[in-house]
């Protein structure tokens, strides 16, 4: 198990890194997290289907943390919802849906969670992890957050239940960036159950920059008070996997460039708006543009509570994407609010909506609070809307499209033709990703198909439902071809497809560098010997 002292402390990383180096060691090697909280997923095979060989769509696949599925391409192996049996996914207010071996149940309270579902997520955790661990040599456990929450020891599953159903060796990293990285580790140490104590066999300082000598009297005071051997010191590094969750995201209210640091020169770049969704999901959808040299994403704050400019905010934008969202509703109305929704309306260039951001660039969005499913599927009935009627909420009115939202999710993975026209015009080929969406999107007057009957075009504007568009290498050279020719520039040598550009779509001829950036990090860095994997 990979565990830590506190959130975004390199877990993810670490046990990635892992996965990759025991797969190139022949080791058959899977990834797994008890319970994940995220807004990123991704669509895998389901692994505990119904009986009686039902095979359909909804039954075939299911949704896990995105985090696991890096992790699975990252040991060479197909993902399936047993790498991570349970997730959450907030919605706000406290509530999140329960994902549970790979289908979406209800929305829930913590409270509700805790009380009504923990024992049927902790058995159908263990026993997820149980068919792992009978069909792999190795399982690599990743924890969440800090081991040490003293107030979550009776219903912690990601850690402390998971160390041990699995009976795992514990690795406890501790990030030295933020600080009082000495006195996070031994805190949290002396705050484990005395049998989770037992099984840290060691821990890795993360994220370290400068002189390591510097740590060694450290070092050796925290290995004598502890007793537990400090097996790494990993420094600073983001091999390029995509983020778990959103918090490495501004907040909605707040607004950030990514890839100005790219060493183009301002006036030879583009900048891609993506609203600052408060309900933002699959946000990872974005991070392949921001890799490219001469891209810039910059998030614009969705602020329903100061008052702001948005037009102003977006002239100086040359493309927007509209990412997905957990509710689109709510978010729709959010955009109303803090006028970025009259600004996307006004944007003369080209704009790109993906799922969620789809639906809300429609006509209408109907049936957003079901009967039977407490606060609704896409709106939080009474906390968030300005009327009681939910029964047809006008859209953006960008496409010429109407949905209809549903209780069940669409779950698929799913290659489509590409023809391409609009923003990505001149695209050929195939483009692969996946679906996850509630609601059925009903074309209302004649229109292209770019990317298969789930999408449309106009001139301008382009509505997809799938995820990973921007991974697929033509797409997404065309799409910035039409952004660098809105904005009247010429492409920077070196900002085509290649280099460096992350993916983790399950072609095999996807690029690894990323995996093995991971693999570098671990192998150079940690005392294998101590963790079991003899080095090489």
């Amino acid at each position: 198990m990979i565990a830590g002292t506190a959130s975004h402390v390199g877990k993810s990383t670490v046990a990635a890194g892992l996965c990759r180096l025991l797969a190139d060691r022949g080791v058959a090697v899977a990834p797994y997290k008890a319970q994940n909280m995220s807004n990123n997923a991704r669509v895998v095979v389901r692994s505990e289907r119904e009986s009686g060989g039902n095979d359909s769509v909804h039954d075939y696949w299911g949704e896990i943390g995105v985090s696991q599925f890096v992790q699975a391409r990252a040991a060479r192996i197909t993902p399936t919802t047993d790498c991570n049996p349970v997730l959450l996914k907030p919605r706000g207010d406290g509530e999140s849906q329960l994902v549970l071996d790979g289908r979406a149940l209800e929305h829930l309270a913590a409270g509700t969670y805790y009380d009504d579902h923990w024992e049927r997520a902790r058995a159908a955790a263990e026993a997820a992890h149980g068919r792992l661990a009978a069909e792999y040599d190795v399982v690599i456990a990743e924890g969440a957050g800090s081991i040490a929450e003293i107030n979550l020891h009776d219903r912690d599953l990601a850690n402390v239940e998971t160390a041990r159903f699995a009976d795992a060796d514990v690795l406890l990293l501790v990030d030295i960036e933020r600080g009082g990285a000495f006195a996070s580790l031994y805190g949290t140490l002396e705050l484990l159950p005395a049998d989770i104590r037992d099984r840290v066999v060691g821990a890795a300082i993360t994220k370290f920059r400068g002189d390591e000598s510097l740590l060694e009297p450290g070092i050796a005071e925290i290995e004598a008070r502890t007793g537990v051997p400090i097996l790494g010191v990993l420094p600073y590094d983001d091999p390029g996997l995509p983020e778990e969750d959103s918090v490495s995201l501004p907040a909605a209210g707040e607004r950030a460039i990514v890839g100005a640091d790219d060493g183009v020169p301002d006036e030879r770049s583009v900048t891609i708006a993506v609203p600052r969704l408060p309900r933002i999901s699959n946000a990872t959808d974005l991070e392949v543009l921001g890799e490219v040299p001469g891209v810039r994403i910059e998030y614009v704050p969705v602020d329903t509570e100061r008052g702001r400019d948005a037009r102003a905010e977006l002239a100086t934008a040359d493309a927007v994407v509209i990412p997905g969202t957990k509710n689109t509703v709510d978010d729709l109305l959010a955009l109303r609010r803090s006028g970025v929704g009259d600004a996307i309306v006004d944007f003369d260039g080209p704009i790109v909506g993906l799922c969620g951001g789809y639906q809300l660039l429609g006509e209408r969005l109907t049936n957003a609070t079901l009967e039977g499913t407490g606060s609704g599927v896409e709106s939080r009935t009474g906390t968030e809307t300005e009327t009681d009627d939910l029964d047809a909420i006008d859209g953006l009115g960008l496409l010429p499209v109407e949905t209809a939202f549903e209780a069940e999710k669409h779950l698929e993975q799913v290659t489509v033709d590409v023809d391409g026209t609009g923003p990505i015009a001149g695209a050929t080929g195939t483009a692969s990703g996946y679906e996850i969406h509630a609601g059925t999107t009903t074309v209302l007057e004649p229109v292209d198909r770019p990317l298969g009957p789930r999408s449309v075009a106009t001139a301008d504007v382009l509505g997809t439902y799938l995820h990973g568009l921007f991974e697929n290498d033509a797409v997404r050279e065309a799409f910035l071809e039409t952004v660098f020719a809105s904005a009247g520039l010429e492409r920077p040598a070196g900002s085509d497809s290649g280099s460096g550009i992350s993916s983790d779509k399950t072609d095999e001829n996807a690029v690894q560098r990323p995996y093995d950036r991971a693999k570098e990090l671990v192998e150079a860095n940690l005392d294998l010997d101590e963790l079991g994997f003899e080095r090489e």
